[in-house]
Parts: structure tokens; sequence; C-alpha cells
């Protein structure tokens, strides 16, 4: 074999992989060619081990205009001829390098994901892990993150509106950073990022290309860290102030010149190779590219450097011939370097020149068609007991409930996330109707006659790692149940798939159950998936992270004044467990739950949701909504329903007073995570409405008690005062 094992390891392609090259091809690949396909062929950009898999996700509904795998993002019809664009993506092993530049280029990739298909970027959402905060390199990791997204993020004045950030020891030396972006546009100006029409040329604009980020793609985030090496070279440099003109400068082109711009995409990974290939694969043609005419910021960069380079800021635009001229009027306004590279042909193949000399000529179609893997998983062991545990067995902690209680709120995955979102400009644009912290998702106003949208993200690896199937479902289900309580109807989902290395069977095992799972809630919700992001090689010395599916969810109001927050408000109020009748004590629902890992020091039992009993559910609360006769309404999830009711008293700084007795063992009464459930509070006259709703929708409806007071109470338990609770609650990140 003419290459070393060392260099098919740098570019994270197998010996197999190589020989199917050279089959292909009927020949050995040239330097630059083999960089092109380590880079397309890699599992970031090829999906080699889950495409396979993703076709089971649900992807139709009316209200989709572009799929998953289409384009770049996903855009779903809201009405109004208004478009939303959306998409969730991962900056996991770079962030493991370089936290603050990690995150930072992840939040600047994502945006342009949404710039490419014509939209403005209105709002950013993020999910995260970290190993605990008790060690230093967690907490490194950590402040190095929400820095680079808050940077970022404030400095491209795009709001960061809503997130989810949890820690476990599995995260320790691989956090997970998955950034959203949701973009919004009227129909007319939606972009395909393809290189279409013969002779119409490519111009680069944006950043001068540098040697950051080369074998991004393939060398770092397509494989483990199994052995110590420098690889904060394969980490990109942000420049957020660029990012902001290239936003405004390819919107104002959009805007002033929509006949001349046949297609835009932008240089994410594998750069300049994936920007072009892809173009030119979306529109059944080929491309001629000179590197030589690139610009740049280091001298002598090779050819190979230039087309693999991952440096940020940079976009590719197919402008159609004649109109060159009132396209670089519009960048150089903006003061921003551009260049004409290459032009679109129609032979299928993608040349690389560097002046005259050819230094690669490619099929296209070969070089987009990695290789896909199915293969046959294997359910880890161990599993089968720790999802047979006998929860019940387990004995009463020895404190009363209450401090209970402030243990849970003070708990790094319960506590109180203001600290990390007071870093965030959530008011930029003006549109933010409810802000991060106040709901289970966020609102934004669409300026449109009262159209209004509600975003959220949630997931959770201790449910996936019990149960992979049933985890994916829940954080299906618990997405779209956000948006459902504050009012808005969830129409479509993004996801972020995070796991391990697939090649192993127990972790294989894992991503196509949990596929299975989420496929199945789409189904039963009505929600499609319309775009997403697979990070896989998760993992050091073989333990791999929690298998970790993030879903984003999108949720339309007809009337944005009719949303709800989960703030209790007025004293006297009723306030209702819907979703389960009785305030029971199930030992089983302690699964995966908070309080179980804190106590006790177990990840075990088997999490369980009702689907149809969940879609009953959202359905009632969004009509009770709609009909005016609910004034707050907030999800049962992490901690359970104490904690659900502490976070709404916390936030009206007002008391609840329980009349409902609790039945059974209190610790899974009060703390037990079981789905479904929603804690809702409306005026007493409103009750008979909502309890003829909940019989008619087969919905199980109880009464906890009433708002009012200072303190937090359920008869015979629970006795503490709401002060207590919120200085706990707001301290335990902080």
């Amino acid at each position: 074999m003419p290459v070393t094992k060392e260099t098919l390891q740098e570019i994270a392609l197998s010996e197999a992989e190589y020989e199917a090259i050279v089959e292909r091809l009927g020949r050995e690949p040239s330097h630059v060619e083999l960089g092109m396909f380590g880079a397309l062929w890699s599992e970031h950009c090829g999906y080699k081990h889950s495409r396979p898999l993703l076709g089971l996700f649900p992807r139709e509904s009316p209200r989709v205009l572009v799929g998953p795998g289409e384009e770049n993002a996903g855009v779903v019809d809201v009405g109004g001829d208004l478009a939303v664009v959306m998409k969730v993506e991962s900056h996991n092993h770079p962030s493991a390098v370089e936290p603050f530049q990690g995150a930072a280029t992840g939040v600047g990739g994502i945006v342009r994901d949404i710039l490419t298909m014509g939209a403005r970027p209105i709002a950013l959402l993020n999910s995260l892990r970290f190993g605990p905060l008790s060690q230093a390199r967690n907490r490194y990791l950590f402040e190095g993150v929400v820095g680079g997204i808050s940077w970022y993020g404030n400095c491209i004045g795009v709001p960061d509106v809503a997130g989810e950030i949890a820690f476990s020891e599995s995260y320790t030396h691989n956090p997970l950073v998955n950034a959203m972006c949701v973009g919004l546009m009227p129909h007319s100006r939606l972009v395909r990022a393809r290189a279409t029409g013969v002779g119409n040329i490519l111009m680069l604009v944006g950043a001068d290309t540098g040697r950051d980020g080369i074998h991004g793609a393939s060398g770092l985030a397509s494989r483990t860290f199994e052995a110590e090496r420098e690889l904060r070279p394969t980490v990109q440099v942000g420049n957020p102030f660029l990012e902001k003109v290239l936003i405004e400068a390819c919107l104002e082109v959009l805007e002033r010149v929509p006949e001349g711009v046949v297609g835009m995409q932008d240089l994410g990974a594998a750069g300049l190779t994936s920007a072009c290939v892809e173009s030119a694969a979306r529109g059944s043609g080929g491309v001629v590219v000179d590197v030589a005419r690139v610009p740049r910021r280091e001298a002598g960069m090779t050819p190979y450097e230039v087309m693999l380079s991952e440096s940020q800021e940079r976009m590719l635009l197919v402008v159609r011939g004649g109109y060159e001229e009132r396209v670089r009027e519009v960048f150089e306004k903006w003061d921003l370097t551009w260049a004409v590279i290459g032009l679109v042909t129609d032979d299928g193949l993608v040349r690389v020149y560097d002046g005259s000399a050819l230094v690669a000529e490619l099929p296209v179609q070969t070089l987009v068609d990695a290789p896909q893997y199915r293969l046959q998983g294997r359910k880890p062991e161990g599993l089968e007991a720790l999802q047979s545990f006998d929860l019940g067995r387990l004995p009463l902690p020895e404190i009363p409930p209450a401090e209970a209680l402030k243990r849970v709120l003070a708990s790094p995955n319960v506590a109180s996330r203001e600290s990390v979102f007071r870093q965030y400009d959530h008011q930029v644009q003006l549109n933010t109707v409810v802000p991060p912290g106040a709901a289970d998702a966020a609102v934004l106003r669409l300026k449109e006659g009262g159209l209004g949208i509600a975003l959220a993200i949630d997931g959770n690896g201790r449910y996936c790692y019990l149960d992979p199937y049933m985890g994916g479902a829940i954080a299906v289900a618990e997405a779209c149940r956000n948006v459902a309580c504050v009012g808005a109807r969830p129409v479509a989902i993004t996801d972020g798939l995070n796991f391990g290395n697939p090649e192993r069977p127990q972790v294989y095992y894992q991503l196509e159950e949990c596929i299975k799972g989420m496929a199945e809630a789409c189904r039963r919700l009505g929600v499609p998936v319309v775009s997403g992001n697979v990070s896989l090689y998760n993992e050091t010395e073989a333990k791999a992270v929690y298998p970790t599916p993030v879903v984003g969810a999108l949720g339309i109001l007809e009337d944005v004044s009719r949303h709800a927050t989960m703030t209790f408000r007025e004293a006297g109020d009723v306030v209702v467990l819907l979703g389960q009748s009785g305030f029971s004590g199930d030992p089983a629902t302690l699964a995966g739950s908070e309080f179980l890992e804190l106590f006790h020091g177990l990840v075990a039992g088997r999490p369980y949701l009702d689907l149809e009993l969940e879609a009953r559910v959202q359905g009632l609360v969004v009509r009770a909504l709609e009909r005016g006769l609910l004034r707050s309404a907030h999800d049962c999830s992490e901690g359970g329903v104490a904690v659900a009711l502490a976070e709404c008293c916390i936030a009206g700084g007002v008391g609840f007073q329980g009349t409902s007795r609790v039945e059974g063992r209190w610790d899974s009464a009060l703390f037990g995570e079981g789905q479904s459930r929603v804690v809702v509070s409306l005026p007493r006259a409103h009750l008979p409405r909502l309890r003829a709703m909940a019989r008619r929708r087969a919905v199980p409806l109880t009464v906890l008690g009433r708002v009012g007071g200072e303190e937090l109470t359920v008869p015979g338990l629970l006795q503490v005062a709401v002060a207590e609770l919120a200085s706990d609650y707001r301290s335990g990140l902080a």
C-alpha cells in the first residue's frame, strides 16, 4: 500500500476504505485527493454508521418545506408567508480540546448553516454536558464553553434564548456542546446550496484562509481520544465581528440581487472541499476550483491545506454569469474580502488547480458516496440487571423531606441556570417574549399579526443509558412538552445524537435503539424531524459518554399574547397535576432520577413513557391555554413534582398550600420522574371546565392545593419557606 497507516489514521480512513478508493478511481489518489476523501468520507461528513438508521425518522408534514439531508438546515412553514429555518449542530471534540474557541466556533458554524438558506438568524439555544464541577478540569471546560457561547452570540447580535445543562461523570473527558440556531425568512427568499448552471462562477467571501481547523472533520471529530496528542491546531478560531458583517452582507445580496444568486453554502467541516463538492453534488454537476485565487492569511500554504482548512466566517456563493459586479459591490460596501475561485461545469467532476497545475480530479459522486455500515448491536452487559433493580427495597433517606428537597434543588443538575444565561444577551433583536428561566420554552414574537414561536431543547442521558429506546422517546416527548407548556403546538424537531464509538456493538445498540424510540415518539406526537446532526466517537479509553440524544422543538402560537410561564401568580389559584391520578409514590418512577443518584449513588431502573397519554396531556395543555383557562404551566422533569412546585413558587415569590396527601413512599411521590405530567395553576372558577376537558381527553387530573402564603407545604410531609428554597436553588450552580 503506497500510503502509511499513520497517514490513514491522521485522516481517519481505514485500509479497506483506502482500497475502495483505489478501486473506484482505478488508480492511486494524489495527496490532495486523499485528503479530500478523508474529509468527505469521515464520520462527521459521511455519516457512515448513522445514515442507514436516520431513514427511520418521519420527515414529512404539510408544514415541512425542506427536510433532513436535503440542504444545510430544515425549513418549516409557520404561516403568514413566513418560514422558520432550524438545526442543531455539535462541536464536542473541539470543545474538549479548546473549550472557548470550540464552543464559539460551534455557534458561528450553526449560524452560517441557517444563513446559507437565506434566513436571518433570530435565536440561539444550547445543550451542554460536563463532568462533575468538583473536578478542576471540568470547571475549566464549563467556564470556557459558556464563555465562548456568550462571546460569539453576543457579538453577532443573535439572542441566546433557551438551553439546558447536565453533569455526570460520563462526560468528564468528553463534554458535549450542542448549539441550535433558528432563522426566519419569507418563503420567496429560500436559497439552495447547489452549484448549477454551466459557466456560473464560484465566489468565496469572508475571512482569509489559514491553517486552523485542518483535519477538524476527519482527524478530530471522527475518532476517539485514545492517546494524548497536540490537537489545538485542529480547532478553528472564530471572529464574531466578521461573522456579523458577513450575515448582513449576504442578506443584502439576496435582497438586492436575488436573481444573481444561484446557490449559497457555508464553509464549515472540511472547508472548501465540502462546500464545493457537496454543492456540485446537489446540483448534479461539477466544479473547477483554482486554489491560487483563494485569499490567504498565512504564507506558503499548500493546495492540500487550502482545500482542507476550516477557517471560519467564510461563505461560497454560486453567482449567475453577468451578476458578479453587482454582488461584488455589496461585499465591498461591507469591506469584505471576496474572490472568484472557480466555475460550475456539467461533467460531474471536481477539478482542483493550483494556478496551471492540476492537483486533483475526482468524480463528485464518488466523493460524496461514503461507505455505509449497518452493524449488529448488542445489549450492554449488566444493563438487564440495572433495569430490573428493585427500587422499592431502597431505604428512605434519614433526612426529612424538606431537607431532601433543598438538596435536590441545590444539585447542579436541577439548580437555577441564572448564573449561565445572565451572560447571554437574550433581548437583542427585541423579539424575546419569554426569556430563559421563566418557562419551559422560550417564546419569540414574529411581528406578523400576533404570530409567535416557542423553542426548547432537551435530553436526558441517564434515561437513555438505562433504556435507549425509551430514553430516545422521552427526549422527543419532553422537548415537545416544553413548548406545549407555554401554549404552542409542536410542529417539528431537530436533533443532535451524541454517542460513543459505533464500531463497538454496545454503542451501536444504543444508537439504533435511541433512534427507533425517537422515531416512534415523533410519529405518535405528529412531529417530523427536519434536520439534525450526529456526533460519534465521544469516548476516551473505551469509556463512552451516556448515549445522549438532544432534541430541539419548534412550536407555533397563533396569538403570542396567549402564552404561559411557570410562575405562580395569584393567591387562591388552584394548583392541579395533569397526567396522574392521585399523589402516589410508585418506586418505579425513581428510575434514572436525580434523587436516586444524589441520595443512593445509583443510576438504575427502567424509565417508562406512555406515548398515547403524552399526546393527550400535551393537547389538553395547549387547548386550555388557548382558551385562557390556565395562569401557569410547568412540566415535571428532573426532580419530580416537588421540584416543579418549588420552581413555580420561586418564580412567583409565593407559596403553595397542599391539600392532597401522599400515598405510599414519599421519596418517589415527591421526587419520582414519571413522564407526561404537568403542574398548572388556574382560577378556581375555571376548574370545572378544565375537569370536563380532561375527562373528554382521558387525562388524569389531581388537585394538589392552592397558591398562597410564604411556604411550600405538603400535608404531613413538607413545610419549608419559599425563601429558603430559593436560596438553595439560586446558589446551587454558582
